[in-house]
């Protein structure tokens, strides 16, 4: 029995760590705690008092029966009115009343209760706790030194790679099935999205088969063909999936650091929120710089002065030398750039409740603008923004939530050592699985980090121009 444990001891605690950090997300209602907190609105149809109606107009009120004229109870016909009558009611000015008290709107905490009745909470929860529970065991991996040749039973490298394949498709399906959300996205939208997926693809297939010339960091000479045709559909489908939640993220941004200049404490956040979107923002896109040549070449040592202590003749000369002497060894940008990598995906988890925050804020936004617009507002718009903002608040903290959960499941998948995989003998005759999995998953992570990183810049470029605006 002890030698049993001895051998697969590192299967044992994969699978003893995943079954009790399930059992626990799913008794302590994790997912659910992570969201309360925050808040959400209503606006209610009617709320004005009325002796009548007791303060509640209904939207489809009954017909009285006294006023049966034509033989239909409540209602009467054109023809049973007079002429006198007509031309009166054509004469009449209607003077129209607003009524402050329908214009109310309601303040709500998130709890339990509220979020399990949202539309796509079962899908948040289920990723939620599915991502976790194979990151854990990614980093428990790490910690018991996986790489020991003792098969892949023995290292515990199968739970990893099981889990983290399961995490990553059940957020990807997540996030491809909300793209096709007919009532939460514009036509246009969804239009949008296919286009620039299929840019992607392309993008992906000449930059994998060396088209393009060399700009990226990166290299795919050990990868056949099949694996470049598939690197190149993952691009486009991540491209494509990631083109409206990123929208939303800059529409947080544009709203949490008050960009409108609208100062109304209601609606943008303070300032340690504001800190966490500004770091969010800029650490994805520096990181996503990292990986282009011009930058890296400046950034890399790659020749190094025998004579450091001689004495240049001119300063030309002097700056002649600094070119390639000055900056850090590839080793350490390597460990830099995966550093920023991780920072990158965690921060976007932490500036998570903020950006949501910002997403309901929106409706309150459009509710003021509507109410200040005219002397007799229209408040329909504004009741159906906020009744969407709410109705599909699970929907949007899963599109927040899945790009960072893809850069850690892609980058932790670039961590683990080749030689475990060399026992998947019937993968490994199809591809090579060191140069795949490592080169193929840190490419992916930087990839959902430089695709995020453009859309948000474009999206918030086009605020800054008014070309797009929020409301």
């Amino acid at each position: 029995m002890f030698t049993i444990f001895q051998t697969y001891n590192n299967l044992i605690l994969q699978a003893v760590l995943s079954l009790s950090l399930t059992l626990l997300l799913t008794y302590l209602k994790i997912p659910v705690l992570f969201l309360q907190g925050l808040f959400t609105y209503v606006h209610p149809d009617h709320v004005g008092n009325n002796n009548t109606q007791q303060g509640v107009r209904a939207a489809i009120r009954r017909p009285s029966s006294s006023d049966s004229g034509s033989g239909l109870d409540g209602f009467q016909t054109l023809s049973s009115k007079t002429n006198a009558d007509l031309k009166k009611r054509s004469k009449a000015k209607e003077k129209f009343e607003f009524d402050e008290n329908n214009a109310q709107i309601f303040r709500l905490k998130l709890d339990e209760g509220h979020l399990q009745t949202r539309i796509y909470f079962n899908e948040y929860n289920s990723s939620f706790i599915y991502s976790f529970v194979g990151l854990s065991c990614l980093l428990l991996y790490l910690y018991l030194d996986g790489n020991q040749d003792s098969g892949v039973l023995g290292n515990g490298v199968l739970v990893v790679i099981f889990l983290g394949f399961v995490s990553f498709s059940k957020v990807f399906t997540s996030l491809v099935k909300l793209s096709f959300e007919k009532s939460a996205s514009k036509r246009s939208e969804r239009q949008l999205s296919l286009i620039v997926g299929f840019l992607g693809f392309v993008l992906g297939l000449m930059i994998c088969s060396g088209i393009v010339p060399k700009v990226l960091d990166f290299d795919f000479g050990s990868i056949d063909g099949f694996g470049k045709i598939f690197v190149a559909v993952l691009m486009g489908c991540i491209a494509g999936v990631l083109y409206m939640p990123a929208g939303k993220s800059a529409r947080s941004f544009w709203l949490g650091t008050d960009q409108l200049r609208c100062n109304l404490p209601i609606i943008y956040c303070g300032w340690f929120a504001r800190m966490i979107l500004y770091a969010n923002y800029l650490l994805i896109v520096s990181t996503a710089l990292l990986w282009i040549n011009p930058l890296a070449e400046i950034l890399v040592k790659k020749r190094i002065n025998d004579r450091k202590g001689a004495n240049a003749t001119s300063s030309i000369g002097d700056a002649e030398n600094l070119v390639g002497n000055v900056g850090f060894s590839q080793e350490d940008f390597n460990k830099l750039r995966n550093w920023l990598l991780l920072f990158s995906g965690i921060i976007q988890i932490v500036a998570l409740r903020p950006n949501l925050q910002m997403y309901l804020n929106e409706a309150v936004l459009s509710w003021y603008q509507r109410l200040h617009a005219s002397k007799v507002p229209d408040l329909d718009f504004s009741r159906a923004k906020v009744f969407l903002h709410n109705h599909y608040l699970c929907l949007v903290v899963l599109q927040f939530f899945a790009p960072a959960i893809m850069v850690l499941l892609f980058l932790g998948m670039s961590v683990i050592d080749g030689s475990s995989l060399k026992n998947f003998r019937w993968v490994c005759d199809l591809i090579s699985c060191s140069a795949f999995v490592k080169e193929v998953g840190l490419f992916m992570a930087w990839w959902v980090v430089f695709v995020w990183a453009i859309y948000t810049s474009i999206s918030l470029l086009l605020y800054r121009h008014g070309i797009s605006y929020v409301s």
